[in-house]
């Protein structure tokens, strides 16, 4: 970091200092013009319309694989609940009873918890039952596949956590917006004074796609808040499928929890 500040201040002075001494002597005496500020905005406004393109790529990958692990997720729970019926009786009621309240406290609490970047603890309540409930069936022909499709949930559900947080640091966002406003300020100075309403109209829409550009960023980069989001509707899916098999195989028993997905009290 240190090593490329250096190389860019002696670039710098480097280049003034050229200006300053060796230009008079190759370019004749009355050339007092040299570029315009006109002719310096081009390039910042192409390096702002490159950088903000190249970071919205980066946050549309992290919307991208939040998306992919939330349904992954999903399908690994389904495959759980499914392989539950080729448990005994007893164990199989438990693992769709706790599926139901693990779909639940992952759509009503961890989901709202992951806007902000965070989790809940309320999941793990019921992907711990899970494991004792294998525990139990050690050495059972449906051991393995249990244990497989609970192994696959809970590196979805690691994933998706993961992508709940923002992957662009905020020092880029401010450096973003810093770049952004000193190329609409450049490109507003380089304007005529007169008969500027073309000119005008153009810096506007300018600053407002580059600003749009800047805020679908913020948003993307949040797949979880905001109005561009993942929804959860693969896992409300599944508890809805988990919840139909549990009924039809316990239809006098209640799932043990609420519609929160807390534990009920004994």
């Amino acid at each position: 970091m240190l090593l490329v500040v250096i190389v860019a201040v002696l670039a710098l002075l480097a280049g003034l200092a050229a200006n300053r001494w060796l230009r008079p002597r190759l370019i004749s005496a009355d050339d007092d013009e040299g570029m315009a500020v006109k002719d310096l905005v081009g390039p910042l406004l192409t390096m702002t319309v490159l950088l903000l393109s190249f970071v919205l790529v980066t946050a549309n990958g992290s919307y991208g694989k939040a998306e992919v692990a939330s349904r992954g997720e999903a399908r690994a729970l389904d495959q759980l609940v499914e392989s539950a019926e080729y448990a005994p009786e007893a164990e199989r009621g438990r693992i769709q009873a706790a599926a139901v309240c693990y779909a639940r406290a992952v759509r009503e609490q961890e989901w709202p918890a992951m806007a902000d970047g965070k989790g809940s603890p309320a999941p793990s309540v019921w992907s711990t039952d899970f494991r004792r409930t294998f525990e139990d069936m050690a050495g059972q022909p449906a051991f393995g596949m249990l244990v497989a499709a609970d192994n696959k949930r809970s590196d979805e559900r690691e994933e998706r956590l993961t992508q709940a947080t923002a992957s662009i640091p905020p020092a880029i966002l401010w450096f973003l917006l810093i770049t952004l406003v000193i190329t609409v300020a450049a490109l507003g100075f380089c304007l005529p004074r007169r008969n500027n309403r073309g000119q005008i109209v153009t810096l506007v829409v300018i600053t407002a796609l580059l600003t749009t550009a800047l805020c679908i960023i913020r948003d993307v980069d949040r797949p979880f808040g905001g109005i561009i989001d993942v929804e959860p509707t693969a896992i409300t899916e599944v508890e809805r499928q988990a919840e139909r098999d549990f009924t039809a195989n316990h239809p006098a028993t209640e799932v043990p929890c609420d519609d929160q997905g807390n534990r009920r009290p004994a």
